[in-house]
């Protein structure tokens, strides 16, 4: 099949959804979401179904074993956003569905773009049409004033982010003379001090996108202020094509992974520290959820340090357990607002004598997220924590240790909140069938990769060793 299949599918259902937009009578068009969800589901399937194309020589878009991982990644990861934004909901996400799919699929092609992109040009391309979309669905409630303060903080620093990642490249090219990564990496052997500062300047970039500190500060408001069921899909998707450009321009690209090592090793490092020091005092739930993904931010971070193809593959395993944890948890932080109006923690006031499965499913996902055995983010931080160790980075390794400790506090506060204290209100949360399967997809995901790791284990180590 052709390199292309899936974005060329994805196009097709993007103008499905245009032309059932148009042809759509009445206020409530949420069946257009079923059809999205059908649509993405398909390309799933087809993504599965599809094998690593070889690229030819000089391509600038290639369908290889990342690109192939990485866009199983992505539309598993929209595949669930789309399913819990199905839930019942008034306003804007009812009368617009179709443009608030419209934008959550552009944004998706974004990201297929990008992880088969092997051009400066076509991977700053890519990069923009991920995220302009982005600005937009976070400030989708238009009327809320609060939505609309969070997209504009967000769009401001993205647009800033994006002009210094394009000045960076500008370097890239005047020093290379050429756009093509593999040309780059040819060049990168001189240490020209143009190139490197080139790709310091968009490694600035590639920060943000990734919401690593001090570029994280978009996070905290636009989660918080922006619907759950895109942020939730927000927290995976777009960071994990931020560490696939990472690996496409830093390893593949320019060869030169042990000079970017140190780098990347402190940039994890006060991620890891900033993201759950920030986390220990917040009392909102959203909030509390962007400060953690932050620290998981340093903490693949770690994995790129490393500099291997061991690294690189766990930090792909990472992010699988990332999504099925992360956007769990956002889940049932919906699920629990829409029952008591509130994202405050405690809304979650003894959840587990209200809804004990779901009290359940939070507690794996929040132990998932601290790195607690068997469940599959411990495996994630524990293969990160040893490929990192095999680089020598055995500060990195202690200091990850250390503020892990740290993040089991906050996440067990939630944890306590629904087993030891007491319910605010009687009566069982009831959850739309939509959310239901979501949450229990994310279980599944959390659990399986806990019990057995193995096969995705090995399917990342054959995609990174190529890399290097």
């Amino acid at each position: 099949m052709s390199p292309f299949t899936l974005e060329a599918g994805l196009g097709v259902l993007l103008l499905v959804v245009f032309v059932a937009g148009l042809a759509a009578r009445g206020s409530d068009r949420r069946w257009i979401g079923w059809l999205v969800l059908a649509g993405v589901a398909g390309l799933e399937a087809l993504a599965f179904a599809l094998s690593p194309v070889e690229p030819a020589p000089g391509a600038i878009f290639v369908q290889d074993g990342l690109a192939l991982f990485a866009k199983r990644l992505f539309l598993a990861a929209t595949l669930v956003g789309v399913l819990c934004g199905l839930a019942p909901a008034a306003g804007p996400f009812a009368r617009r569905a179709a443009e608030y799919h419209l934008l959550l699929l552009s944004s998706l092609l974004g990201m297929l773009v990008l992880a088969s992109a092997r051009d400066v040009i076509l991977l700053f391309v890519a990069f923009e049409l991920m995220s302009i979309p982005l600005y937009v669905l976070a400030g989708f409630a238009k009327r809320d004033g609060t939505a609309v303060e969070a997209a504009l903080k967000f769009f401001l620093v993205g647009s800033v982010s994006s002009a210094v990642m394009a000045y960076g490249l500008s370097f890239v090219y005047g020093a290379a003379r050429t756009t093509a990564l593999a040309g780059v990496a040819r060049a990168a052997s001189s240490g020209d001090p143009l190139l490197i500062l080139g790709l310091l300047a968009a490694l600035t970039g590639f920060g943000f996108k990734i919401a690593a500190f001090p570029f994280h500060m978009w996070v905290p408001d636009t989660y918080e202020a922006a619907s759950t069921p895109f942020v939730a899909w927000l927290s995976v998707a777009p960071k994990a094509a931020g560490f696939v450009a990472i690996f496409r321009v830093y390893f593949e690209g320019t060869g030169a992974g042990a000079f970017w090592g140190p780098i990347v090793a402190a940039l994890a490092a006060v991620t890891i520290v900033a993201g759950n020091l920030m986390a220990l005092p917040q009392e909102n739930a959203k909030r509390l959820l962007a400060y953690s993904g932050i620290a998981h931010i340093g903490y693949m971070l770690v994995g790129v340090a490393a500099a291997s193809a061991s690294g690189t593959a766990m930090v792909l395993f990472y992010l699988v357990a990332y999504v099925f944890g992360n956007m769990g948890a956002f889940l049932v932080v919906e699920a629990v607002a829409r029952a008591e109006g509130s994202e405050h923690l405690g809304a979650f006031r003894g959840l587990a004598q209200r809804s004990p499965l779901l009290a359940l499913a939070m507690l794996l996902f929040l132990l998932s997220l601290g790195g607690i055995p068997f469940v599959a983010g411990f495996w994630a931080k524990l293969y990160v924590f040893w490929a990192a160790a095999s680089a020598g980075l055995y500060w990195l390794v202690l200091l990850g240790a250390i503020l892990t400790v740290v993040a089991l506090f906050y996440y067990l506060v939630v944890a306590r909140r629904m087993y030891i204290d007491a319910p605010v209100h009687s009566g069982r949360i009831r959850l739309d069938p939509a959310l239901t399967i979501a949450v229990l997809l994310c279980v599944l995901g959390v659990v399986a990769l806990g019990l057995w790791p193995k096969p995705l284990v090995m399917a990342a180590l054959r995609v990174a060793a190529p890399l290097y």
